[in-house]
């Protein structure tokens, strides 16, 4: 058996062909396999930290039993002491929760890039998943929590890799229900369309940019000192291999999902037609936005406003842009540019609700119409990849 990256070999999706026809055929016939399905789910993962893999696949295990068992403990914990809901405790669980994630982020910047032994494919996604569902406890919105439902919430393998960061009261709905027949072979009809789809865009369009466009200009830039015009065709080159790569993965993870009786959330929805960048975020990697939005962002202002930090309404929210875009860039490693990365779009958040308030005072002064839509989509997409030329650390190699 050879062993593959989810998504990242044509082969790999014969093994799922395979492995899904039972799952299939089942819920054509109002079954779901549950011990198949999670044999299935197995399968996948050995494939993915099998063989060379082996010590990720023995950190997974390790992690999975340390995070079920902790979210298990505060369950219990909340059930028998819902009337207290010390905030200690609940600070304690989530840096707990996180402590693994933050080992394996920052070991490489004080090990001189050196991984963690603990890192493995895919573990801030599920970190995320930990980190929401311990909140959510903690809201009082779980309050029917299965340790074996949590872990094959996490285990999902569709989208173990790279999300969509699904929730997990709505995953375990989907899980338990077995839909109608023509609600199936409507997910069906729907999954495989988006599977087609990923192929267009990771195998032919993210291909292309990826492996024809972008070498081919860093073959020019190679011999040129100073500003060049490659410089602005790498930035459109990564901008859209980084679309089409991310977006076709995330179309396969969501159309075998759909095949699984699974509706798990979309992750893109058209961003490069957004007129803002508050809009772009509600459209570019939806889940993570979502994600950071409800369990980072909301949190910062509850707390700013609850102990009075901030006079204004409006310097809390532009603080908490901030921060909250600058540990999204921290989240993608302790780089200058993943920082600058964040900064920016912390920035840019702040502007655009500054922009938005005066457009709501002046709004019969200001003209509205196609073509300044067309001129807001196009301010945005190029601020949006002139960021993405940033983060892709293009700069670095020249310094």
């Amino acid at each position: 058996m050879s062993w593959y990256m989810p998504y990242g070999d044509p082969t790999y999706f014969v093994w799922l062909a395979i492995m899904l026809t039972p799952v299939i055929v089942g819920l054509l016939h109002q079954r779901r396999l549950y011990w198949y399905q999670t044999l299935v789910s197995l399968f996948f993962l050995v494939l993915t930290f099998g063989g060379p893999n082996w010590h990720t696949g023995i950190a997974l295990v390790i992690y999975l039993v340390y995070q079920v068992f902790l979210v298990y403990a505060y369950a219990c914990y909340q059930r028998k002491e819902k009337f207290l809901n010390q905030d200690w405790v609940f600070i304690l669980v989530v840096l707990l929760a996180i402590g693994p994630l933050v080992i394996v982020k920052v070991t490489p910047a004080i090990q001189s890039g050196r991984q963690s032994f603990i890192g493995f494919l895919g573990i801030s996604y599920i970190t995320f998943k930990v980190v929401q569902t311990i909140m959510e406890i903690r809201d009082g919105m779980i309050k029917d929590y299965h340790p074996v439902l949590f872990g094959q919430f996490l285990l999902f393998f569709p989208t173990i890799s790279s999300g969509p960061i699904d929730r997990y009261r709505r995953f375990v709905n989907d899980y338990r229900t077995v839909p109608e027949q023509q609600e199936y072979l409507n997910l069906v009809q729907t999954g495989i369309w988006y599977i087609f789809l990923g192929f267009l865009y990771k195998f032919v369009l993210a291909f292309f940019f990826g492996s024809v466009v972008i070498p081919y200009i860093q073959y020019q830039t190679a011999t040129i000192h100073g500003f060049s015009w490659y410089f602005i065709g790498y930035m459109y080159a990564y901008s859209l291999d980084l679309f089409f790569d991310f977006a076709g993965y995330s179309l396969f993870a969501v159309g075998i999902s759909y095949l699984m009786g699974i509706k798990t959330p979309m992750n893109f929805n058209q961003p490069f037609k957004s007129k803002n960048i508050k809009e772009f975020w509600n459209r570019w990697h939806m889940s993570l936005s979502f994600w950071f939005r409800d369990y980072v962002f909301m949190r910062l202002v509850f707390f700013f406003m609850k102990r009075k930090v901030f006079r204004s309404k409006v310097t809390t929210a532009n603080v908490c842009y901030i921060l909250n875009m600058l540990l999204m860039g921290l989240w993608h490693g302790e780089t200058w540019f993943y920082v600058l990365y964040g900064l920016l779009h912390g920035t840019a958040l702040v502007v655009n609700d500054a922009w938005l308030r005066f457009k709501k005072k002046h709004q019969e002064q200001l003209p509205h119409n196609k073509l300044t839509e067309l001129f807001a989509m196009f301010i945005t997409f190029n601020f949006v990849c002139f960021t993405f030329f940033i983060f892709s650390g293009f700069l670095n190699t020249l310094i």
